[in-house]
Formats: C-alpha cells, sequence, structure tokens
C-alpha cells in the first residue's frame, strides 16, 4: 500500500469514527461563535445578526508578519508536517459589533498562523524553520464579511491545546485571539497519522491558561477533502 493510500485511508477512519459526535455535539448550534449568521451555512447566510464581541487573546511569540496574501496555507512547501495534515478549512465571518448591532466588516485583513501537525512554526528561529512560509497568510474580507483559508488540522506542543491564532487589522486597527477545537475531535484526529506518531500530549483545553470556549471552532466534516470545515464570526467593537 502506498504512503498516499494510508493517509486517505487513516482520514476516512477518523472522519467515520467521529461522525456520531460531531453531528450531536453541534446540533441545533449555530455554526458560528461570537455574532452568531443564524442558518446552517455561518458566515454569508441571510439574516439578520445577533452581536457577541469575540475576546481577544495573546499574539504569543510566533507571529511573522510575512504579507503572504494567499488563502491556501499550505502552498509552496514539501514539509511531510504539512502535506499530510488532515485538511481544514476555516469560513470566517467579520463584523463590526456597535450598540448591540452587527455589520459586515469587508476589507478588514485577517491573518492566520499556526502549528504543523508536529507542533512547529515556520520562519522562526527557536524552531530551526526560518526561511519556511507554511501555514500563514492574510486574507481581505470580501463584501460579505467572509474570508476563506485552506490549511491542515494543527499540532500540539507542551503547555497548550491545539489551536490557532488570528489577527485582525482594518485601518489603524488591530485585534488578536485564538481558535480551540473541541477536545474529542482532537482526540479522534491525532489517533491516526501523521499526529499519532508523536505521544505525550497532556495540555486539553480545560488546563490552557488562554483558552475560552467562546474561541472553540464549529466544525464540520468535509467529505470532498476528507476533513473538517471550521466556521467561526468574529465580533469587533472599534
Amino acid at each position: 500500500m502506498t504512503s498516499s493510500n494510508r493517509i486517505r485511508i487513516n482520514r476516512r477512519r477518523v472522519l467515520e469514527t467521529l461522525g456520531a459526535f460531531t453531528l450531536a455535539s453541534y446540533a441545533g448550534r449555530s455554526l458560528s461563535v461570537g455574532p452568531p449568521v443564524p442558518g446552517a451555512n455561518g458566515p454569508g447566510s441571510s439574516g439578520a445578526l445577533s452581536c457577541v464581541a469575540t475576546p481577544s487573546a495573546t499574539e504569543g511569540p510566533y507571529f511573522v508578519d510575512e504579507a503572504l496574501h494567499r488563502s491556501d496555507l499550505t502552498s509552496g512547501t514539501t514539509e511531510p508536517a504539512v502535506v499530510n495534515g488532515l485538511p481544514l478549512t476555516l469560513r470566517i465571518g467579520v463584523y463590526r459589533v456597535t450598540s448591540g448591532d452587527c455589520s459586515v466588516l469587508d476589507g478588514a485583513q485577517v491573518d492566520v498562523w499556526h502549528a504543523n501537525s508536529a507542533g512547529v512554526y515556520s520562519d522562526v528561529r527557536p524552531q530551526r524553520t526560518v526561511g519556511e512560509k507554511y501555514l500563514r497568510g492574510y486574507q481581505l474580507t470580501d463584501s460579505g464579511g467572509e474570508a476563506i483559508f485552506a490549511t491542515i488540522y494543527p499540532g500540539w506542543y507542551p503547555g497548550r491545546a491545539p489551536h490557532i491564532h488570528f489577527k485582525v487589522r482594518k485601518d489603524d486597527f488591530e485585534f488578536t485571539s485564538q481558535w480551540y477545537f473541541d477536545d474529542a475531535v482532537t482526540d479522534g484526529v491525532y489517533s491516526a497519522s501523521p499526529y499519532d506518531a508523536r505521544s505525550g500530549r497532556r495540555t486539553r483545553n480545560a488546563n490552557d491558561w488562554i483558552y475560552k470556549s467562546s474561541l472553540l471552532l464549529a466544525l464540520e466534516q468535509d467529505s470532498a477533502k476528507a476533513g473538517y470545515v471550521g466556521t467561526f464570526s468574529i465580533g469587533l467593537k472599534f
């Protein structure tokens, strides 16, 4: 069996195992966290917005302002811990919260960066990855306030639960926070290749000092890519 076939089989098994959990866990819950858009499609759906401001979180030590305007954060690398990772599509809505109302924030720069499946960030000296550009990039929100990224499910590293960093910039305004994943979904993902090559993960969401439940990504299976779609709506006050 080829390595690519093994990867596809592992991904399929993860999704089959987690299918019932995901549907039960998110039944009746909006796919958006923050100012959710009614309906099953999250950002971009029609209907009135219910506004909740998204909590900020520390930027962390690994932000690099690469100015990489791209939607596919896995492009330009052959790093196995990237190309073999479980596909994850991020559908992000950005809204401005004013006096309890929401309005679409178009033309906002949304930066995303996170670790590869081995828990390593690109282009940082402490990780010995200077010159690599994987799993970093930005998009500008469209007229509906949406930005879409193609990436992978992040790996873990000591002291932190799995997470994705993001930053929103518009004119002279800047906001930074992090997204998280349901522990049970992560358990399933990490049981398959390439994530299962590492052991010793101890930090779950409840033990992560930055974690907030309102920063959980809502996840749906993506059968076309044998991965997940993560949806989140960011509510900003400024």
